[in-house]
């Protein structure tokens, strides 16, 4: 089941959309497999959104959100940027766009060819969740071979070595991330994708009141590839 979820936020305030509307816009489960049907999703004027599909001056193969470019948001509208506001410490705080209502799946203007796709959940009909990023233990390839190369180097044991090759960067917790309802109550290692992220299940650890899951396997993230 594919879900929408936001795991580094930042608001994305629709100027021209009406305030204290609400939409439910459908959702399919899985692309490869109609026959497991949809779910609706809330769209409002104020949206949770990808930190890093924002960027305020964007080189040309930066097909995300930034000032004067179009994207469409999944299952709904396309969407012009307009600007942003920043704390006084610089840091982006809010994204600004306007929607073109004509471009809501089935409307006149629907298939208008843009070149970026991003997810999002609406800031009031959704829910606030832990997401644990899992990445691989060691540094290196061949662990058992590097342990026993450190230890006749350095005359160590093999706490001592392991030290030196494991990742520190094995795990990262994300505590103020974003989930459509749809996912709450999913039992404990139910598994489900978060659209443009990855796979992940559910943790033992997971409540209704707060959600808790654990990346199994990333996407490939083309531009994060093109910017590295």
């Amino acid at each position: 089941i594919r879900v929408s979820a936001v795991v580094n936020p930042v608001k994305l305030v629709i100027t021209n959309y009406p305030e204290g509307q609400v939409e439910e816009l459908e959702a399919i489960n899985n692309p490869e497999k109609p026959e497991e049907g949809s779910h609706f999703i809330e769209f409002s004027r104020e949206l949770w959104m990808e930190r890093e599909d924002f960027m305020e001056d964007a080189p040309k193969k930066y097909f995300r959100m930034t000032p004067g470019q179009e994207v469409r948001l999944k299952n709904a509208y396309i969407v012009k940027c307009t600007g942003c506001k920043k704390n006084e410490a610089g840091e982006i705080v809010e994204v600004y766009c306007e929607y073109d209502p004509n471009t809501k799946s089935g409307m006149p203007e629907a298939n208008r060819k843009v070149k970026g796709t991003l997810h999002w959940v609406s800031c009031d009909h959704c829910l606030e969740a832990e997401v644990r990023l899992y990445d691989r233990l060691w540094k290196v390839e061949n662990p058992r071979d590097e342990l026993a190369a450190i230890r006749e180097a350095k005359n160590c044991d093999a706490l001592e070595a392991m030290k030196e090759i494991i990742n520190p960067d094995s795990l990262h917790i994300l505590p103020h991330c974003y989930i459509e309802k749809y996912a709450a109550g999913m039992k404990p290692l139910t598994y489900l994708q978060f659209q443009r992220i990855g796979y992940f299940n559910v943790d033992p650890d997971s409540t209704p009141e707060k959600m808790v899951f654990n990346r199994t396997v990333g996407l490939k993230d083309t531009w994060g590839k093109i910017n590295k």
